[in-house]
């Protein structure tokens, strides 16, 4: 008999590789919660889970996390074995603009999740969480055991406050919670808002890209699959009622560096639009493993040269799709 797993957010980039993953494990029934904002073109989201729908594992509910009579039709649809929750309002920078919003989504929809989740006598959540939990520190690399109590944007509050309601319900209700904090993931499917995907688009169009500050800002990029293997083992975690990992591939890489890799990629240079640093941007992303390593067996495989070719090879052909849809 198979298991049964929740998966919010699953139509998006991180969520539509997971759901692929469980299911080519042929041991889950998978329910996708999604109600497809429109942050970016929710096409995109349906185009991710469009090859998934014709799985008899799958199952998608177009909800949103916070409306509690869809959310509670969802839990009362089956037994659900464990959660995954990964729906989000995401980015640092539009965070600034539209707080509310962030904090409804992601601290109200989070509380909506435990409380289903207490309701429905659920076991087991992974929470996705964020880097930009440790807000703009220079020592790195990043320890999960460090002070975590000054963000400086709403979104990476709103992160930590989704981590300290996962810690609540787990002590008050004996949830096994895992919340994982992601390194600026990348991959085939990303977001077209992120870094990569948006400096490839703008270069292929020899468009201007903006560089904020002086390209010595420095991140930690995770490709996708690795931060999927990270997933999958926090879900068979239960050495503690509640822990916190950092996911990410712990090595930096120079904004300009970056920008010099997806030149070499995509075979075209950049044309560079200098801009001011960016307020709730921290300077410098890197992750600290070991414990990821000891406890969940994580290993990323991924380097960022390796990675950007499956970026690219990815992101080309997507190119041709939709120039081929539009003519």
């Amino acid at each position: 008999m198979k298991k049964q797993i929740l998966v919010t957010g699953g139509a998006g980039f991180i969520g539509s590789h997971l759901v692929s993953a469980l299911l080519k494990e042929d041991k889950w029934d998978v329910a996708v919660v999604d109600n497809f904002d429109g942050f970016y073109d929710p096409e995109i989201k349906r185009c991710n889970i469009r090859d998934l729908s014709g799985s008899e594992n799958f199952e998608l509910f177009e909800v949103d996390i916070c409306d509690r009579n869809s959310m509670d039709e969802v839990f009362s649809s089956r037994d659900f074995d464990a959660v995954i929750h990964l729906a989000a309002r995401a980015g640092v920078r539009p965070s600034l603009e539209k707080p509310h919003e962030y904090a409804k989504t992601n601290v109200g929809g989070t509380l909506s999740i435990l409380e289903m989740m207490r309701e429905y006598d659920v076991p087991k959540l992974v929470f996705g969480s964020s880097s930009s939990v440790y807000g703009a520190r220079c020592k790195v690399p990043f320890k999960e055991s460090e002070d975590v109590t000054k963000p400086i944007s709403p979104y990476a509050a709103t992160k930590l406050a989704g981590e300290a309601l996962c810690h609540t319900y787990s002590h008050l209700y004996r949830l096994n919670a895992v919340c994982l904090r992601f390194f600026t993931v990348y991959g085939a499917c990303q977001r077209p808002d992120l870094a990569i995907h948006k400096f490839s688009r703008l270069i292929s169009r020899g468009a201007a890209i903006p560089m904020y500050g002086d390209g010595t800002t420095r991140r930690d990029y995770t490709y996708v699959e690795d931060i999927i293997q990270g997933i999958r083992a926090a879900v068979d975690y239960d050495d503690k009622p509640f822990d916190v990992f950092n996911l990410g591939e712990s090595r930096t890489v120079e904004l300009k560096e970056l920008i010099r890799l997806l030149e070499e990629k995509l075979g075209k240079k950049a044309v560079i639009d200098r801009m001011a640093p960016q307020a709730g941007d921290v300077p410098l992303t890197c992750a600290d493993i070991s414990k990821a390593r000891e406890l969940l067996g994580y290993s990323p495989k991924t380097r960022i040269e390796e990675g950007l070719d499956h970026f690219v090879e990815w992101f080309n052909k997507r190119q041709t799709i939709d120039s081929k849809a539009i003519v």
